[in-house]
């Protein structure tokens, strides 16, 4: 049996199906992945979040720390804001992606690694710290707190019946709350492209503020799919340092790279953003009958391999087979036609930027 996160209980009781997701036991779907896509799209949902790490970094050093940690610039953030960034190692290669916390209190640094990788990060800060003699304490925090997303175009109003306070935070800030009685720190944070929050829970209030919220509870399916009408990476699936290797040129978050930072990896990424990267991660539409998948090959229309795909469903919203793939430079400009090969046939597909939808 794998990690259980404090709302397991009230998943089960709900009659949830579950699976093994980053070691732990994740609800997949509560009513039907296609209602609970929609609910969060029309109205919100809510998500229990709660297996992806949280590691905690203070001390004199704490910013010098995360700056030699991630690609962003952490010295730009002020208390009560957060920034998304790439871990990369020595060769450039991506082994996390996150978003980094400055909490309100200016003190404490809080970033959350994706499922399973939680201990693995917080001993790659500890390499870090002896690597360059830097004065920081780090936990791994991961099993103090819940982590609840309520996500939707009414999140905000949803928000404001369960907490005295009116807050109307920007995308990217936090601010701690009282939810439903417990003290919290919510974020303006999401991986559905939607208004709402994401709120950490001290684990012993985690059910408490969950029942607050009398919204759709949803599971990791629909996560899947919102997050992929998007064009937001899966850790392990869209990229992997084992399976998967990939730079944050070509996966797509450049943007998120500071080469004036000193951050481990950067030599190797001037280099590759000074040539460009082989090959991108992009949208793919389907134009032929099918779905694309993990690992399905993309072709020239002639037949030649230029990619693969690394994630792929049916898009609830609009009812049409998308998916990532990474494809060679020369084929990965928009309205591109290729081929992904499904159960050996190749279908016609054309290459998207993503978002796939405008929200």
């Amino acid at each position: 049996m794998g990690r259980q996160t404090p709302l397991y209980q009230r998943h089960a009781d709900r009659d949830a199906s579950f699976t093994d997701f980053g070691g732990w036991e994740m609800p997949v779907e509560f009513d039907s992945i296609r209602s609970e896509h929609e609910r969060v799209r029309e109205s919100v949902g809510k998500f229990d979040v709660s297996h992806m790490g949280q590691i905690e970094v203070t001390g004199s050093d704490a910013e010098r720390l995360l700056q030699r940690l991630t690609t962003s610039d952490v010295t730009a953030l002020d208390p009560g804001e957060a920034q998304y960034a790439a871990i990369t190692d020595e060769e450039g290669i991506m082994l996390e992606d996150t978003v980094v916390y400055r909490l309100p209190d200016g003190e404490t640094y809080l970033f959350v690694p994706n499922a399973g990788n939680d201990e693995a990060m917080a001993e790659r800060c500890r390499w870090i710290r002896s690597e360059f003699d830097l004065d920081a304490e780090i936990t791994n925090a991961t099993t103090d707190w819940a982590m609840i997303a309520a996500q939707g175009p009414d999140a905000p109003e949803r928000f404001e019946e369960v907490t005295d306070a009116r807050y109307t935070l920007d995308r990217f800030e936090i601010e701690r709350a009282d939810v439903a009685g417990a003290d919290c720190l919510v974020a303006a944070t999401g991986y559905t492209g939607e208004d709402g929050f994401e709120i950490l829970v001290p684990e012993a209030a985690a059910t408490t503020v969950w029942d607050a919220f009398d919204v759709q509870p949803c599971g990791l399916g629909a996560r899947d799919t919102l997050r992929l009408e998007m064009g937001y990476l899966l850790s392990g699936q869209d990229f992997d340092p084992e399976t998967e290797p990939r730079t944050p040129y070509e996966a797509g978050i450049g943007f998120a790279v500071k080469l004036d930072t000193e951050f481990v990896g950067r030599d190797a990424l001037e280099g590759v953003a000074a040539e460009g990267p082989e090959s991108k991660l992009r949208g793919v539409q389907l134009i032929d009958r099918g779905v694309p998948r993990h690992g399905q090959p993309v072709t020239t229309p002639g037949g030649k391999e230029i990619g693969h795909v690394t994630s792929g469903t049916m898009s609830p919203t609009l009812g049409e087979p998308i998916g990532l793939a990474y494809v060679d430079v020369a084929h990965a400009d928009p309205d591109t036609v290729v081929r992904v090969v499904v159960r050996d046939e190749p279908k016609k597909a054309r290459i998207r930027t993503t978002p796939f939808i405008d929200r």
